[in-house]
């Protein structure tokens, strides 16, 4: 997340044009999806741990390199590189929940996961604001590195194994394909992966130029965009553990239902009410209250829609649906962002956001929470 709060300054540094800035985070999404698809079948077999351990080795060395970046396409291929260190880390995540704690907790764990993400957004990201502004736009990603390794390590001593269910037969090409189709041919499957491509969509179209906006419309400077952040990650951090811990009480859909719904109204209405720097902070407060309501009740959702030998693949699958949709996102909102506003991009994602909560509401079914394994 560090990218988007930053791409005016990388912008300015690497002489790039605003409707390029938006294809170095599609690059990354890009590579996201295509190596959690492949990584997904692996983690069925040999485990989560594995997988987090490669992850986590090549995401630390992937920003590292970013010292050797100096024009666009340098950075490019950087951001490609780090892709695939977090598409290996993507699906192997929840799918590592889903394996360690039954069903009617799952809500829960995922919310204090999920919020971990939180705290790197109320710490990181307004570091790595500050010390983009004093040392330049690389300096955040040497920060990361450090802090990639050290989960490395923290990973190696401390994480255990789950059992895991191995599948019969051989891991081939050919049978991964045909497993990935098999799961999209179930329509709550389908829907689930549609559901999540549009989640990640409306958020990449509305957050991406989001800063950018702020800046050159309403005035905000560099350090008032890493505080905005750090707003928004203190309700990250209060809302994940508490949606989930309510999901696993009323239900999942109910929950994913009312943040689509809150937060597309809050989207169309955000150029409207933000008209002074100081209207923005209770609105991003507001809108990360309703961001962060959806992804550990949904994420808990779609764990129970497989056994738990194909959950991998699963997560897998939806995080790089999930990743193309932010990719698109980034791609689209460049474009429109120069030819017709931020407005626009807010209206966009809207439509996204509600059309997600439908989709989930209609299409996806919910197991009873006292079910270990649903599925």
């Amino acid at each position: 997340m560090i990218i988007s709060p930053i791409l005016p300054q990388i912008g300015e540094e690497l002489n790039i044009a605003d409707t390029l800035l938006g294809t170095l985070i599609t690059a990354y999404s890009l590579m996201v999806g295509l190596f959690a698809i492949i990584s997904g079948p692996i983690s069925d077999r040999i485990g989560r741990r594995r997988i987090l351990l490669v992850g986590t080795a090549i995401m630390t060395v992937s920003l590292g390199v970013h010292y050797f970046v100096a024009d666009y396409f340098s950075f490019l291929a950087v951001r490609i590189f780090s892709g695939v260190g977090g598409g290996i880390l993507s699906g192997a995540a929840v799918s590592y929940v889903g394996d360690y704690f039954p069903y009617n907790r799952r809500g829960w764990a995922l919310g204090w996961v999920m919020s971990g993400s939180a705290f790197g957004q109320i710490f990181g990201i307004p570091m790595g604001v500050v010390l983009a502004g004093q040392f330049g736009f690389r300096a955040p990603f040497y920060l990361f590195a450090v802090t990639m390794a050290l989960t490395f390590v923290l990973l190696w001593v401390r994480l255990p194994q789950p059992p895991i269910r191995k599948k019969e037969g051989q891991l081939t090409l050919r049978g991964a394909i045909s497993d990935y189709w098999a799961m999209l041919r179930q329509r709550e499957i389908a829907a689930a992966s549609a559901a999540f491509f549009l989640m990640f969509l409306g958020v990449s179209i509305f957050i991406v130029y989001f800063p950018t906006w702020l800046e050159r419309s309403i005035g905000f400077s560099p350090n008032q965009i890493a505080t905005l952040f750090l707003v928004g990650g203190i309700a990250n951090v209060i809302t994940g553990p508490q949606a989930g811990r309510l999901s696993d009480k009323v239900g999942r859909k109910r929950i994913v239902l009312l943040s689509c719904v809150g937060l597309s109204l809050v989207m169309l209405l955000t150029t409207v009410l933000i008209k002074s720097i100081w209207v923005a902070y209770p609105l991003f407060f507001l809108t990360m209250i309703l961001v962060a309501m959806r992804i550990s009740p949904f994420s808990a959702l779609l764990t129970a829609l497989v056994p738990d030998q194909n959950r991998g693949s699963l997560m897998s699958l939806t995080v790089a649906l999930g990743q193309v949709g932010f990719g698109l996102g980034g791609a689209l909102a460049g474009p429109f962002y120069a030819n017709y506003g931020y407005a626009s991009l807010t209206v966009i994602g809207a439509i996204s956001v509600f059309g997600m909560g439908l989709m989930v509401w209609f299409l996806v079914p919910e197991p009873k929470l006292g079910e270990e394994n649903p599925a």
